[in-house]
């Protein structure tokens, strides 16, 4: 079964989208690793802002986690034009909008990493960064991705 029909079956949907806004690219390719710029949780009407510890729960950062892999992936789509291309996740970059004392940013990244594993299998196994800080414009993570690609 193909990626994009796993994703599906989990109800989403992924459509090409420009990735040019105005002062960076939202995911870049050389050679055959493609490299995203930090995505959000906005999917659809769907946008989770706040920090975790605070505003939002462990698992509202969860969620919010898998909406930004879904942007990830969805940049890497309007490159390869498929993510039958993709052979390896190789890095997830998690960041975390933590209130003051919070600490445990992995169990919010893992939002990113079980869609992976559950989309990809074997190929979604990824080395991973997980860092509290403050996201711009109070989204509640921003995640980065490296994949590698058939040439």
């Amino acid at each position: 079964m193909s990626y994009e029909a796993k994703l599906a079956e989990l109800g989403y949907t992924l459509e090409p989208i420009e990735l040019d806004n105005g002062k960076f690219v939202l995911a870049a390719q050389t050679g055959n690793l493609i490299f995203t710029a930090g995505c959000v949780p906005k999917w659809g009407e769907t946008v989770i802002y706040g920090k975790i510890g605070a505003d939002l729960t462990v698992e509202q950062g969860y969620e919010a986690a898998k909406l930004c892999t879904l942007n990830c992936l969805q940049a890497i789509k309007s490159i390869t034009g498929s993510l039958d291309k993709i052979t390896r996740i190789v890095k997830v970059f998690g960041m975390v909008n933590v209130a003051p004392g919070f600490d445990n940013t992995p169990a919010v990244i893992h939002g990113c990493s079980d869609l992976l594993r559950q989309v990809f299998g074997e190929v979604g196994y990824h080395a991973r960064s997980a860092i509290g800080l403050t996201v711009p414009f109070n989204y509640a993570v921003e995640i980065e991705m490296v994949v590698e690609v058939e040439n």
